[in-house]
């Protein structure tokens, strides 16, 4: 019996292997040559050196390609490939032109195949490409430092002010939490699907954010679900939650570093009073939001700083990586993971408010609560208006 069952499943197997193999070797069973050749090179990134243009390309097609013309700003330029014009599938090289740009004006390039088949190119604002050192090191950690660390623990110094307020307060103020994490939530998927976009579509960068924010949900779900069962308790510990939230909170906050350092490394934004002002008012809410499951308890300055550092330090990683090393489908993970980790403290804090009113049989829904939700809405909206990259 189990030989049958064992042949029952190898059988179906065997022939999809034999079809497929059928097919590679007589083909779709339609003799045309195609309209035009399969052909997929991407441009990684574009780095403005003294001496011109050096770009990271990648073949992600079917197809062995060969770059065989250059174009800057409509006119044919000369080029050189490292290590050879030809690359096969999945291969990477390096184009470098020499040119002549000039500061601050906008640069098209075009990159020509073999076959005709055209990729573009662009610099929207042409400033030299940061090089790593410690000067450029320190100054884009300085900068996820004041957007990510600062804002995170001005909202954590709310906590004494906001310790005062009743059971009911309380709750609305954890609604309002619910409010702007849904808000970071919607936007931390938004930035993984343009940055997974970027991405060599082989790739597949939407689906990588997709997954990433599925599994780490599921996972973080059930890995709370095993560790109550193990120590029989049916509540989180508000530690717990506000640890979580800082870990949500962190992965998206090295989304926005990504943001900045990768923008500032383009020469596409310049560091103003405006910006800062802007992650100031936007980010602070953030500290709130974390504060808020702690008011039931007294949490020590040990705690706050452990939270404020995991919910701001990713900012930093975020300048660095996006200034020095970015890479779009690495960046479409963490954003993807990032979105993951803040729904499920969404499902845990909203889990805990219904079981708060029902033991003190009161509705599911208040109108304190959801007016609390709603502000929250509003301020992680109106704060973005002052965000620009």
């Amino acid at each position: 019996m189990k030989a049958k069952w064992i042949i029952s499943g190898v059988i179906p197997l065997v022939m999809l292997i034999g079809v497929l193999a059928w097919v590679l070797i007589k083909g779709a069973g339609i003799e045309k040559d195609p309209a035009a050749p399969i052909e997929v090179l991407n441009i990684e990134r574009i780095k403005v050196t003294n001496g011109g243009f050096e770009l990271s390309v990648s073949n992600t097609g079917p197809e062995t390609l060969t770059i065989s013309q250059v174009i800057v700003d409509d006119s044919v330029w000369n080029f050189s490939v490292s290590p050879d014009p030809t690359l096969k599938r999945f291969e990477e090289g390096k184009v470098t032109i020499p040119y002549p740009w000039v500061e601050g004006d906008p640069h098209a390039i075009k990159l020509i195949t073999e076959n005709g088949i055209v990729v573009e190119g662009e610099i929207a604002a042409a400033t030299l490409t940061p090089e790593a050192s410690w000067s450029s090191f320190l100054n884009y950690g300085f900068i996820g430092f004041y957007v990510g660390i600062v804002p995170i623990t001005l909202g954590l110094l709310w906590y004494p002010f906001m310790k005062r307020f009743k059971r009911k307060w309380i709750n609305a103020i954890l609604a309002l939490t619910v409010g702007l994490l849904l808000f970071l939530f919607v936007g931390t998927l938004a930035d993984g699907f343009e940055i997974g976009a970027e991405a060599p579509s082989v790739f597949q960068g939407n689906m990588v954010v997709i997954i990433g924010a599925a599994l780490t949900f599921l996972l973080l779900i059930g890995f709370d679900q095993y560790q109550q069962r193990k120590e029989e308790s049916k509540s989180y510990s508000p530690f717990k939650i506000a640890l979580l939230m800082a870990i949500g909170i962190g992965l998206h906050n090295f989304g926005e570093g990504l943001a900045i350092g990768s923008s500032f490394a383009l020469g596409e934004a310049a560091l103003g009073t405006f910006l800062i002002i802007g992650f100031t008012l936007h980010n602070i809410t953030e500290g709130i939001g974390i504060a808020a499951p702690l008011l039931r308890t007294k949490p020590s300055v040990k705690d706050f700083l452990i939270l404020g550092t995991i919910a701001g330090a990713p900012a930093i990683l975020g300048t660095w990586f996006g200034g020095f090393i970015f890479s779009p489908i690495l960046g479409a993970l963490c954003l993807g993971i990032g979105a993951g980790a803040i729904l499920q403290v969404i499902y845990v804090i909203t889990k805990m408010l219904i079981e708060d009113h029902r033991t003190h049989k009161e509705p599911s829904v208040s109108w304190l609560n959801l007016s609390g939700f709603t502000i929250g809405l509003l301020i992680m909206y109106f704060t973005a208006f002052f965000v620009k990259f």
